[in-house]
């Protein structure tokens, strides 16, 4: 399998960083590639790995890439939380399908974060070159991502919840007590096989050794968000997206419908695909079938 690595410069007002990709396949093959955008905000590109095998299966070429702040892209020191913005990454986005040479023919897949970060990019600066487009476990605004992750909470044993709303209340979501609650949050509704991939664990190293992103765009935990983020919303904007879209998540997943019904009510091209045996990371659970209906939808004719 042909792997490419490198770093594209990537400028923001005064100052010159650097975005980390890795490619798999030959971008000059004359078959469209995918782009993937990882989730967090904050987690870099190692668990989205997954996707690679529409390259072994379907010769899609696909192109992730550690965004700024995260992994090997660089981490902007000494700069204000209003730094990170979702424009912030819209434009790193534009960067990388620019600098790469695609932004005339190519496919998007965002995860979580991700597909925030690609709906938003979709709707609001309706890029010419973009052909197909997947949502994976993504909400159109931060409210209801809050709203289905409290829905989820409240089924949890009540000494349980108790005890995590307590901990975000008295801000001591450090407390060991704390991380072991969201660990049993985490095993039944992000990742529900055990143990965990390498490549899920590796993205979530890569947050812990840096969580400024995570921390200063959402907050203290997945329930609670009082970073930048807080009042994100493209969802007066998603039925301007007039691409084929596919849209995933898992029956369990933190994405629940609260999340998904408005994409698939507005965006006028769209189909959505749930799994059955799958919490938030269904390319990971059922990756056989998942695999089989993302390759067959950028494939169609």
């Amino acid at each position: 399998m042909s792997e490419t690595t490198g770093k594209i410069d990537f400028r923001r007002g005064n100052a010159t960083y650097q975005t980390w990709y890795r490619i798999f396949g030959n971008l000059h093959s004359g078959i469209q590639p995918l782009v993937v955008l990882h989730g967090g905000p904050g987690l870099s590109h190692h668990y989205v790995l997954p996707f690679r095998e529409l390259h072994t299966r379907f010769n899609i070429p696909v192109i992730f890439y550690d965004q700024i702040g995260i992994g090997e892209s660089s981490h902007p020191k000494d700069v204000p939380k209003e730094f990170w913005t979702v424009d912030l990454f819209v434009d790193e986005l534009d960067n990388v399908l620019r600098q790469l040479g695609i932004s005339a023919n190519f496919d998007l897949a965002g995860h979580s974060w991700g597909g925030m970060l690609a709906a938003h990019y979709v709707s609001y600066r309706h890029p010419p070159g973009l052909r197909r487009l997947i949502l994976a476990s993504a909400a159109p605004s931060m409210s209801l991502w809050v709203e289905s992750t409290r829905q989820l909470l409240a089924k949890l044993p009540r000494e349980l919840r108790e005890m995590t709303e307590k901990h975000e209340r008295d801000g001591t979501t450090n407390d060991p007590e704390y991380q072991e609650g969201m660990k049993v949050f985490y095993t039944k509704h992000v990742c529900q096989l055990t143990p965990w991939p390498e490549e899920l664990d590796a993205s979530f190293a890569a947050m812990e050794a840096d969580p400024v992103v995570y921390t200063t765009m959402w907050g203290p935990s997945e329930f609670t968000v009082v970073g930048t983020l807080k009042d994100w919303s493209c969802l007066d904007q998603i039925h301007t997206i007039d691409r084929p879209t596919l849209l995933t998540n898992g029956v369990d997943d933190e994405a629940q419908v609260v999340c998904m019904n408005p994409f698939f009510a507005k965006i006028p091209n769209v189909h959505w695909v749930t799994f059955a045996k799958s919490s938030h990371m269904a390319f990971f659970e059922e990756p056989d079938r998942y695999f089989d209906i993302v390759g067959r939808f950028l494939t169609e004719a």
